[in-house]
């Protein structure tokens, strides 16, 4: 059934292109001025005041994390290990104690916790607890001897177990060595399917119609909530938005079973590709350098791309997927441009290609990713977390390169944008506000009103697979907002309100007491 979705104006990054959307069942028939458009009887939807825009889209974000984050233990705006404590023993249940997002850099203790104060805190009951980043967690003595973790215990490949000077593991677990406990522990409230899609109710009222879901198989950093793919593909026909599904793993053949699994289990879920890692973050020192941190000049992060990471990425393109590799410090960055550019060489679509994150690059390498026109996923959320500590980490002369948005797109890159929650909270018009205004960093690195909006619609679009939106034939998938996104400055940006978000076409019934962000 047609439809006429009449507000005081259409914008896209373009231009305005009217006033209303005329909608045939899930498709746009067209955008235009709605005297030309409007045709007895199609009813109309009237928004006074308001401004239509494309849906907006989160091309890289954790939703199942994101479901405990809601329902669970978030430590972080713990302000001192004391209230870290408090938190954690009110978990309920006997099992298992898990939490996230703690961040040492607010602690007014600037260390990261140990398992001699995780045992303070809980002492009779395995705890794991992951840093903001994703790329840092702590155990409890008890989770320690649960996982088999001592002394003997090797770091694993792309991973460090810290220890004391006797050799005994402090409890801190970086990059891969997170599994040696996360995969021994189930969480005592287990992720749902139900809980899952309510999340993801919540987004829509955010305004978010499509997510890239990065999922694990039951491995990786959050093992703890179990197989990811199965969640979803359980969930799939209660799903509200979009979601375009990146698996990790490095196994072809296991990718092939989850693609299978993934695929026609309902009209809001596909597979998209695979999601790797070549590096950690900047927060927990694990990003792979090219020169060491300013601050501690001991380490260069930790380089974690290997052969099974381009074996998987090749095998992932000749199937039609999309492959996605983190990259944060300028090294991991260029390791991942010499694997696409060999691709694209061998006549592979650099469409395909998406570099996440993109954090701290070369001159040479902002140039080089013009060139090659791959899709680099940004999130601009991290400059509002990362505000109080990023030069201190990179140093005046990497500073300048660091989060270089602006730089990129004048090298002809292809840009889109991502929240990575529950890293970062998942608002797309704060992530605008934050491309704009970079909280006064860097501030010749900021980008247009106008680019910051196609950051998370055509540009996140277009990283997903998905069509041009509000183009006729596309999609009708879209939000209304109660102020122009383009006209309004950056910290209105942030008290922007969504008024209504359609996907095909519908109004998404978002239940406004489950919280988008916590």
């Amino acid at each position: 059934m047609r439809k006429l979705i009449v507000g005081d104006g259409v914008r896209t990054p373009e231009g305005v292109i009217g006033n209303a959307v005329l909608v045939d069942g899930a498709r746009i028939v067209a955008c235009g001025d709605a005297a030309d458009l409007r045709a007895a009887p199609v009813p109309e939807e009237r928004y006074p005041g308001a401004t239509i825009i494309a849906g907006l889209r989160d091309a890289h974000l954790h939703p199942v994390s994101y479901t405990a984050l809601l329902s669970g233990i978030n430590l972080k705006d713990a302000r001192d290990l004391d209230e870290l404590t408090v938190r954690l023993r009110s978990a309920p249940g006997s099992g298992p104690v898990l939490a996230l997002r703690f961040d040492d850099e607010t602690l007014a203790e600037q260390r990261l916790p140990t398992r001699i104060d995780l045992d303070e805190a809980v002492p009779d009951r395995p705890v794991l607890i992951h840093r903001s980043c994703g790329h840092i967690a702590v155990a409890n003595t008890a989770a320690l001897a649960l996982a088999g973790v001592d002394v003997t215990t090797p770091d694993p490949e792309g991973g460090v177990v810290d220890r004391d000077t006797g050799g005994v593991p402090t409890g801190v677990l970086r990059e891969t060595a997170i599994e040696l406990v996360s995969t021994k522990l189930r969480a005592e409230t287990p992720v749902t399917p139900d809980k899952v899609a309510g999340a993801l109710r919540g987004l829509a009222g955010l305004g978010i119609t499509s997510v890239g879901a990065m999922l694990g198989c039951g491995d990786g950093p959050w093992a703890s909530l179990g197989d990811e793919t199965t969640l979803l593909a359980e969930a799939a026909r209660s799903l509200p938005i979009r979601v375009h599904a990146y698996v990790i793993t490095d196994d072809p053949g296991h990718l092939d079973e989850v693609a299978a699994r993934l695929t026609g289990r309902g009209a809001h879920l596909r597979w998209a590709g695979v999601k790797r890692f070549s590096d950690g973050s900047l927060g927990g020192h694990t990003a792979a350098m090219c020169e060491p941190f300013t601050d501690r000049p001991d380490t260069s992060g930790t380089d974690r791309l290997t052969s099974a990471d381009a074996a998987i990425v090749r095998h992932t393109l000749e199937r039609g997927g999309t492959a996605c590799v983190h990259a944060i410090g300028d090294c991991a960055v260029g390791g991942v441009l010499d694997l696409f550019a060999a691709l694209i060489a061998d006549g592979h679509d650099p469409t395909r290609m998406r570099i996440e994150h993109a954090s701290v690059m070369t001159e040479r390498d902002i140039a080089r990713l013009g060139e090659l026109g791959i899709i680099a996923c940004i999130q601009p959320a991290f400059l509002g977390s990362e505000v109080g500590w990023l030069e201190k980490r990179v140093g005046p002369e990497r500073m300048a390169r660091t989060y270089p948005f602006a730089s990129l797109l004048r090298s002809g890159a292809r840009l889109a944008g991502g929240s990575d929650c529950p890293i970062e909270p998942p608002h797309p018009l704060a992530g605008m506000a934050l491309a704009r205004d970079r909280t006064g960093l860097v501030p010749d690195e900021a980008l247009t009103p106008e680019e910051a909006l196609a950051l998370f619609t055509t540009g996140a679009a277009a990283a997903l697979g998905e069509p041009l939106p509000l183009a006729q034939g596309s999609p009708a998938d879209l939000v209304v907002l109660d102020r122009d996104p383009v006209a309004a400055t950056a910290d209105e940006l942030r008290t922007t309100e969504v008024v209504d978000t359609y996907v095909g076409g519908d109004a998404v019934a978002v239940d406004r007491t489950i919280p988008a962000w916590v």
